[in-house]
């Protein structure tokens, strides 16, 4: 059992796995990523995406225009990841996190003044 404050572990899913979750073709899943509804890494080898950017078989509604915003500032793909899945002090949470919890408007605020 772990403690309260203590993050899951990261799921990344790699475009196989996508394909899956998603219920869509290959094809649709590269363009998904290349119109920015999703960032992957190949951090540890495959490309591979954080499951936390899925929501019910779907990316994250929320997330095209946060990343859109994070890659407009000069972040890499990687970084973008990172800042999304890192404490946010002024967000009191991870920006993943208040996404999740619909908080969009807020989370972009944040992102425009790390440009």
């Amino acid at each position: 059992m772990s403690d309260a404050g203590e993050a899951p572990a990261l799921e990344w899913l790699t475009t196989p796995d996508l394909v899956e979750v998603l219920g869509e073709p290959l094809g649709r899943v590269r363009r998904l990523i290349a119109e920015q509804y999703l960032v992957g890494s190949t951090r540890n080898g495959a490309f591979a995406v954080p499951s936390v950017f899925i929501v019910d078989g779907h990316p994250l509604a929320s997330l095209r225009g946060t990343i859109i915003v994070l890659a407009d500032a000069g972040f890499t793909d990687d970084e973008i990841i990172d800042w999304l899945l890192t404490e946010e002090e002024e967000l009191g949470r991870t920006p993943i996190a208040a996404l999740l919890d619909g908080h969009k408007s807020s989370v972009r605020r944040v992102a425009r003044t790390l440009a």
